[in-house]
């Protein structure tokens, strides 16, 4: 089978690229920005035409868009989230075989939900700020395209290779300076917060599950588990042995709307930055993923996070 994947250099498209390459049935290529990729390509500039060129020279039958941005200006964000999902639609249309397509959105395309509910995919999307509309609005020109298409909504992704803006990287670092400096505390923002925390293997477990097959539209991709961003932090705290403490100030940039989700680009959050409202809630209802991709998570949160600090303690 024959794979065409775009995103390669982000956090959840090196996962994706590493278990694609290891499998004998498939023929990856990679196309982007970098020196590094098949086939140079910018999303964001380049057009369908010139894209609908390449597609016609690899023939994938299947593309996996992992491109995108999580921080930037809202024109930035539109061109790299909205605009490039725009092309690649395109340019899938104008090809000679057109691929089946499989998306990935971001839980920030639902913004805000009721505490304690499990969101599903009929839920009104209300994006709180504007990656969450960038992304919105990419989901919905794939839904309207009328390819062969799978948008995976995944929620908030954890594991080795966070970036270091993320809620996790910036704690591990944190973790470390305590640790080296034999400081005793390590601030960070409020983190009363619930998120569905999913491992970024596992997000590219079910990538490749819904490249193979068959299922459209919306599917949720995350752990069917709200939990306490707090808590969740301590378990990091535990797999670094810090002894010291954790201090929540209000003054530290908030909790990211989709901590560690960037793709391409690693995200920046300053201290005002303009998200739109606070999302205090996040839970996946996963049983569209577990019928159709027959996927479900295989890596703990608390295995996840062992992996950061592991990462993190190791970097030279």
């Amino acid at each position: 089978m024959r794979v065409l994947l775009l995103g390669a250099d982000g956090f959840i498209g090196r996962r994706v690229a590493e278990r694609l390459l290891v499998e004998p049935d498939l023929q990856v290529t990679v196309l982007g920005r970098r020196d590094s990729a098949d086939i140079r390509f910018d999303l964001t500039a380049g057009s369908p035409g010139a894209l609908a060129r390449f597609l016609d020279a690899v023939a994938p039958q299947a593309v996996i868009n992992c491109a995108g941005a999580t921080y930037g200006s809202s024109r930035a964000l539109i061109r790299s989230n909205t605009l490039a999902v725009a092309t690649v639609c395109e340019a899938i249309r104008r090809s000679r075989e057109p691929a089946r397509l499989v998306h990935v959105g971001s839980a920030a395309e639902y913004g805000p939900m009721p505490s304690g509910v499990p969101v599903p995919e009929s839920a009104e999307p209300r994006p709180a700020g504007p990656y969450g509309v960038s992304k919105l609005a990419g989901t919905e020109l794939v839904l309207a395209s009328g390819l062969d298409a799978a948008v995976l909504r995944v929620f908030d992704v954890v594991g080795p290779g966070s970036p270091a803006a993320s809620l996790f990287g910036r704690l591990a670092e944190g973790l470390r300076r305590a640790l080296e400096q034999d400081e005793r505390q390590v601030r960070m923002p409020d983190l009363s917060g619930y998120r569905d925390f999913v491992d970024v293997r596992d997000v590219a477990r079910a990538i490749q599950s819904a490249a193979v097959s068959a299922a459209t539209g919306v599917i949720n991709i995350g752990s069917g588990h709200a939990v306490r961003a707090r808590d969740a932090a301590q378990l990091l705290v535990r797999a670094a042995g810090f002894e010291g403490s954790i201090s929540e100030d209000a003054r530290v940039a908030a909790l990211p709307v989709q901590p560690g989700a960037g793709q391409e680009h690693p995200p920046h959050y300053p201290p005002h930055r303009p998200s739109g409202e606070p999302v205090q809630w996040r839970q996946a209802d996963v049983r569209t993923a577990r019928d159709r991709l027959g996927w479900r998570t295989q890596v703990p949160l608390e295995e996840s996070l062992g992996d950061i600090w592991l990462e993190t303690a190791c970097r030279v």
